[in-house]
């Protein structure tokens, strides 16, 4: 095979290819933009998978959807090293002033920038030395509490109220969500309450890990009843088969049947996987048909990578005391397992191991599919422990 034509593209947010099995929920997300943009009601929705499912993909793919409407649209990534306020008020800058800059400048679109800048100098967010409002002095009294689910509120509420008077939509798209910290996730649900209570043409697309559930619905007991949550997986047998041979088919090469078996039974269907395994596979094959042999072959250059980078960049933000926790976890299987269980692998009472596992859990490692289980949130986790870790720890006592 020439490596230069290698069809497939593994890499965190990647689009594939063959974006195969997601038809439905990117069908679904533009119904509801096209609501939104045609001046009806739709709820915002959240992504909801483990690491590999393809989230960020999708979010992009969203963000393309809303652009291709005419819709105005801003991104962004939540995680431990900014705040909210921090990531959001750039692109809302953005977007007002490009309102603001269409045909006559309106009251709202002028607002939407006096709010805008009243709430930075509330949450002290810094900007550079960007004057965030151009000429306009700060609407007092409005976005400067301090509180944030009140002034966040506001700006939402400021930036519809522009967007309607330009007859424009706005789409939100807000990728790992879960790192928000609770009064943050709030006060963004706050903020999609009130735009929809009001009908105005904003909507928040996001993702997150399966945890994020939970975390909403005890921020505000309505969560679940004002945002759709789609389940994103890994893909079914069809569309993981597609996905890896419609790429090749394109470079007029095939897979047997059997090759296509074990990069599924290896992947177990999870998009970036199927990336990593074909980008490997085109690389080891000698000619068409890519057989068995190959896909075989392939695993170890696969499973190399993703020790270097998918899975080593989150084991080296752990401590050792919680990767001690997820190789007793690893030696378990894949998953979910009793936190019992877990805890009397590490040789300790579960009551002394659940500080480490909420610390897990915050850091996205770890997921409770329900009360006393706890699971991987990365496919795969168990295999990488073992292979970094081949012995269990030495059972130790676990503050």
């Amino acid at each position: 095979m020439n490596e230069a034509e290698n069809p497939y593209a593994p890499g965190a947010g990647t689009r594939p290819p063959a974006l195969a099995g997601r038809d439905d929920v990117l069908k679904n997300a533009r119904t509801s933009i096209q609501r939104i943009h045609g001046g009806r009601s739709a709820k915002s929705f959240i992504f909801i998978g483990l690491r590999g499912v393809g989230k960020t993909v999708l979010l992009n793919e969203v963000q393309n959807i809303a652009e291709e409407l005419g819709c105005k649209s801003l991104h962004i990534e939540a995680h431990d090293g900014k705040s909210l306020p921090e990531l959001i008020v750039p692109g809302l800058r953005a977007l007002l002033l490009s309102l603001n800059l269409m045909a006559k400048a309106t009251d709202a679109t002028r607002r939407g920038l006096r709010v805008l800048k009243s709430f930075v100098g509330s949450v002290k967010v810094k900007y550079g030395d960007v004057d965030l409002g151009l000429s306009l002095p700060a609407e007092k009294g409005v976005a400067d509490s301090g509180d944030l689910e009140t002034d966040l509120t506001a700006v939402f509420l400021a930036v519809g109220e522009a967007a309607k008077s330009r007859s424009k939509s706005v789409v939100i798209t807000i990728d790992e969500l879960q790192y928000l910290s609770d009064e943050e996730l709030s006060a963004l649900i706050m903020a999609v309450h009130r735009v929809a209570q009001k009908a105005l043409p904003v909507i928040v697309v996001g993702a997150g890990l399966p945890q994020l559930v939970g975390q909403m619905g005890a921020s505000k007991s309505y969560a679940e009843r004002l945002f759709n949550f789609p389940k994103i997986g890994p893909l079914e047998d069809e569309y993981a088969r597609a996905a890896i041979n419609e790429p090749a088919a394109k470079e007029g090469v095939a897979f047997t049947k059997q090759a296509l078996n074990e990069i599924i039974r290896v992947t177990e269907g999870y998009p970036y996987f199927l990336q990593e395994w074909g980008y490997h596979v085109w690389n080891i094959a000698k000619q068409s048909p890519i057989g068995e042999t190959d896909a075989r072959a392939a695993t170890e250059g696969a499973t190399a990578s993703l020790d270097e980078s998918f899975f080593r960049v989150r084991f080296d933000r752990l401590t050792p005391r919680e990767k001690d926790y997820l190789r007793a976890m690893a030696e378990l299987g894949p998953g979910p397992h009793r936190s019992g269980d877990i805890a009397a692998t590490l040789g300790v009472l579960v009551e002394s191991s659940a500080p480490l596992r909420s610390g897990l859990i915050r850091k996205g490692m770890i997921y409770s599919p329900q009360h006393g289980d706890t699971a991987f949130t990365v496919p795969l986790f168990d295999q990488y422990m073992r292979r970094v870790m081949p012995n269990l720890p030495k059972k130790k006592k676990v503050k």
